[in-house]
């Protein structure tokens, strides 16, 4: 059974594994069928949901709120985080030349009640920053956030793929502060853990969100040396800790940094998911962890 953690010293608690909804859309499913799926994985004690705006060329947390439209209890029973910022290209926005990026409080208040709208829910648990934004004006999104706080939309605030001194600029300008910073972590890549972006969490105690924890599936597939090397090595380490899947060997591995990483789970198949939970239950040595990293980068440690 997954457990709820506080990612922060002010909160909030999340559920230690993620259900991410960024491929609902290419899962196939009815609203019935999404809304079972949400309550199994609820029954397993992941009760966190991840989504952004664009996710699904901005229908995926529409088809999300159908689901939820079926049954509005299971709304008490989860935390909801999505994020904003990220303008595409797409056939919905045929005005736009170039994908970029927007932290204005217009887009933001914009984003916030458009993605209220779509799911059909009346407060986010959760809202980041998609990407950095370069014309970001840090005083400009603080004062979004505490607009947001104040009317009720908005629960807490966080970021996604900042580096270390990005998080740190906005994290000083907020009136509440940030509780998390969702980045990418995965054996194929973890430039974070020595970027100084896991070290800044672990020193303030703030708990990242570990995103494309299975590298996209190139893990399991990819023809290059290094996903060679690592599937091999992961293979190996299945063997050792009698794990069932190299699935479960990944996200022990991602989950033993001491920044306590939440991983999210990108499968819309419960038996996928149940992989991941069963991660819980895998310890791996500080050895076996530097294996996958040697294997990863293709050295030993300098």
């Amino acid at each position: 059974m997954v457990s709820k953690v506080t990612i922060g010293p002010q909160g909030p608690e999340l559920s230690e594994l993620v259900q991410g909804y960024w491929r609902l859309g290419e899962w196939g499913m009815t609203p019935q069928q999404r809304l079972t799926f949400l309550k199994q994985h609820i029954d397993l004690g992941i009760s966190t949901v991840d989504h952004a705006d664009i996710y699904g060329n901005y229908e995926c947390e529409k088809l999300f709120g159908e689901a939820l439209k079926l049954d509005s209890s299971v709304r008490d029973q989860i935390e909801i985080v999505t994020k904003c910022d990220i303008n595409l290209c797409t056939d919905k926005f045929p005005q736009r030349k170039v994908n970029y990026y927007d932290t204005s409080s217009a887009h933001i208040y914009e984003s916030v009640n458009n993605s209220l709208s779509r799911l059909g829910v009346e407060q986010i648990d959760l809202l980041l920053i998609h990407r950095p934004d370069v014309l970001m004006d840090a005083d400009e999104v603080a004062e979004a956030f505490a607009e947001l706080h104040k009317v009720g939309k908005v629960k807490h605030f966080g970021v996604s793929n900042f580096n270390a001194r990005q998080f740190e600029l906005l994290q000083s300008r907020v009136h509440k502060p940030l509780v998390t910073n969702q980045v990418e972590i995965n054996p194929l890549n973890f430039e974070v853990a020595h970027d100084g972006t896991l070290d800044q969490l672990q020193m303030t105690r703030i708990r990242p969100m570990a995103w494309s924890c299975l590298g996209g599936g190139e893990i399991f597939t990819g023809k290059t040396e290094q996903a060679e090397r690592v599937r091999t090595e992961l293979e190996l380490l299945r063997d050792e800790v009698g794990a069932n899947s190299i699935d479960e060997v990944i996200y022990a591995w991602v989950r033993k940094l001491p920044s306590k990483p939440l991983a999210i789970i990108g499968s819309g198949k419960i038996d996928r998911v149940e992989a991941a939970v069963n991660a819980l239950g895998i310890e791996l040595t500080r050895e076996q962890w530097y294996r996958v990293w040697v294997a990863s980068k293709g050295h030993g440690v300098p």
